[in-house]
C-alpha cells in the first residue's frame, strides 16, 4: 500500500553582519530551523567552512537522520521478530569529499550500533535484523552513497 507524506519546515539564516554578503567573511554563516510545533534548531555550517562550532550543521544533521531512522527502522523489524531490545545507542560515522570546484558528497556513513537484549541468545538474530532494518529506513534509501552496520557488542 503505496502513501504519500509531506514534511515541511523553515530555514532562516539569521547571520547577515550588516554588510549582507558583501565579501565571504562578511556573513554569518548562521542559520535557525523551525518546525511548527517543535523547538528552533540552532544551525550552522561546519567549522572548516566558516561555521559555528557550537551549531549543528548539515553534515551531522544528515549522519543524525541516518542513524535515527536505522533506529527506529531497527525497533519495528525486532518487534517483527519477536526479538525484545532493551536499549540501542549508535555511533555514527561519516566520510566526505570536497572536490577541487568546490562541491562536495558523502561517500559513506558507517553506524556502530550497541543492541541491549532481554534474551542475549538471541544476539546472532538481532545482528543480522540490521541488513533489514537498512532495506526499510526511508533515509538510507534516500541516499547515494553506502550506509554500512557494524554491531557493537554491549
Amino acid at each position: 500500500m503505496a502513501s504519500q507524506h509531506a514534511y515541511e519546515l523553515t530555514a532562516e539564516w539569521t547571520g547577515d553582519r550588516g554588510g549582507g554578503t558583501t565579501g565571504y567573511r562578511d556573513y554569518g554563516r548562521e542559520v535557525v530551523l523551525r518546525v511548527d510545533g517543535k523547538p528552533d534548531l540552532l544551525a550552522s555550517a561546519d567549522v572548516p567552512f566558516r561555521g559555528d562550532r557550537d551549531r549543528w550543521n548539515p553534515e551531522e544533521l544528515l549522519l543524525a537522520a541516518l542513524s535515527e531512522c536505522h533506529l527506529l527502522s531497527y525497533l519495528h523489524v525486532a518487534v517483527q521478530h519477536g526479538v525484545v531490545v532493551t536499549g540501542f545507542t549508535d555511533r555514527a560515522t561519516g566520510e566526505m569529499t570536497v572536490t577541487d570546484d568546490d562541491a562536495g558528497h558523502f561517500t559513506r556513513v558507517d553506524l556502530h550500533p550497541v543492541v541491549h537484549l532481554a534474551d542475549e541468545g538471541q544476539r546472532e538474530l538481532a545482528d543480522s535484523l540490521h541488513a533489514q532494518a537498512n532495506r526499510l529506513c526511508f533515509i538510507a534509501n534516500s541516499v547515494n552513497f553506502p550506509v554500512h552496520h557494524h554491531p557493537v557488542q554491549p
